[in-house]
């Protein structure tokens, strides 16, 4: 069921414009599947698919193996500098505020960066938790996160 549900959601992304994890459920449910916001995540996550710009401050769902890498950091910082609220941290723990809905996608890119030291994520709908290998790496990561507020 998975591994179907999966190619469906790949379709419907091909073939639709889709902003939100509430559109991709409903798309779901009109084609016979019953799922839950987690699930969503989940195959999102899975499908490691990303948030990409479309224009007029609007983004939709592609898969993160279709975004060209020479220009991922560019829309990294489009859609960061766009986005985020504040960085802060605690520890060995960066916690990121963003507008409604954008977290998922942000930390996606992340995840496709180079950020050194980082050893995981986390994101809801608007927080972003990274875990890093120490104070330090917190610290770094975040004067360097930081410098994308003020470009």
């Amino acid at each position: 069921m998975k591994i179907k549900r999966q190619a469906v959601i790949l379709e419907i992304i091909k073939d639709n414009i889709v902003e939100t994890q509430d559109e991709l459920m409903r798309m779901l449910q009109i084609r016979g599947y019953e799922v839950t916001q987690a699930t969503i995540s989940r195959d999102i996550n899975d499908l490691k698919l990303v948030k990409s710009p479309i224009g007029d401050g609007k983004y939709k769902y592609i898969v993160g193996s279709e975004v060209n890498k020479d220009d991922m950091s560019e829309k990294f910082f489009t859609l960061f500098s766009a986005s985020v609220m504040s960085v802060v941290h605690s520890n060995n723990i960066v916690v990121i505020k963003t507008l409604s809905g954008m977290a998922q996608a942000i930390c996606s890119y992340m995840d496709k960066m180079d950020f050194k030291g980082i050893l995981g994520t986390i994101a809801g709908d608007d927080t972003i938790f990274i875990a890093t290998s120490g104070e330090n790496s917190s610290l770094s990561l975040i004067r360097e996160l930081n410098l994308l507020f003020n470009k």
